[in-house]
């Protein structure tokens, strides 16, 4: 079945990144309030019926077009902010990570949160039946990863991250409505903010933040990959069944 997923020494700049981390994490509430206001459809044209998402052949889809997209990402920012949660609440996140990682590290967490929420109310006011097409809050499994480890929580996290940019911008392309796109694009832009964070953590005063494993040296953009590769990689720690068979 296609697209199955089981959803089974510190950088001084960093000071710098967290004013931006914060700012970011503002703005995107009051984007909310118009993404909530916006319309899916302009016309009275029935929609297709691949582009609710819903269960089918009893399980969940994802479904297409900008509702497929936004629950595509909206379980992407559970998987985020859920992971956060535990880093910010595991037992030794004090003793394991110094002032400046803790700051950065809490502002992650409260931005994915707020991520998070902003898709579940975006959605639930605009799909016409939120009560069967609302993809339900999933469970995660990390396996053998020790919250109490600097080195595996930030090297998930760094992974995490630039999946996340790469993902917001593959699915880009497959936005219709303005008032969405842009509101993704504000989206993926604290993101990016959040990779580049987390790199400057893992190597400080290096240019890792920016680093050619993301940034094309022939573009200058970063990654863009479509739901189909990303969510193998996410599938990895998501315990809760779903599929995205009608997504790139």
């Amino acid at each position: 079945m296609k697209n199955e997923v089981k959803i089974h020494e510190v950088d001084p700049s960093l000071n710098t990144r967290r004013s931006f981390l914060k700012l970011g994490g503002l703005t995107l509430v009051t984007a909310g309030l118009v993404m909530a206001g916006c319309s899916d459809n302009d016309n009275d044209e029935p929609m297709e019926d691949t582009s609710l998402p819903g269960v089918r052949n009893g399980v969940f889809d994802l479904g297409s077009g900008d509702f497929g997209v936004l629950t595509y990402a909206y379980a992407l920012e559970q998987l985020e902010a859920d992971f956060y949660t535990k880093v910010v609440n595991a037992s030794g996140f004090n003793a394991t990570f110094n002032d400046i990682e803790r700051q950065v590290l809490t502002d992650l967490y409260h931005h994915e949160v707020i991520h998070r929420d902003f898709f579940k109310a975006a959605l639930t006011g605009g799909l016409p039946d939120p009560s069967s097409q609302l993809l339900p809050s999933l469970a995660f499994n990390y396996g053998s990863l020790n919250f109490n480890s600097r080195t595996e929580v930030l090297a998930t996290a760094k992974a995490l991250e630039d999946t996340g940019v790469a993902a917001y911008n593959g699915a880009g392309k497959l936005i219709k409505t303005p008032a969405y796109l842009l509101l993704a694009g504000k989206i993926v832009s604290v993101e990016a903010r959040h990779a580049s964070a987390i790199r400057s953590l893992i190597n400080p005063n290096s240019s890792d933040f920016a680093g050619d494993d993301i940034v094309s040296t022939s573009s200058g953009l970063d990654a863009a990959k479509d739901p189909s590769k990303i969510l193998p990689i996410a599938g990895g720690f998501i315990t809760t069944k779903f599929t995205a068979k009608y997504l790139p």
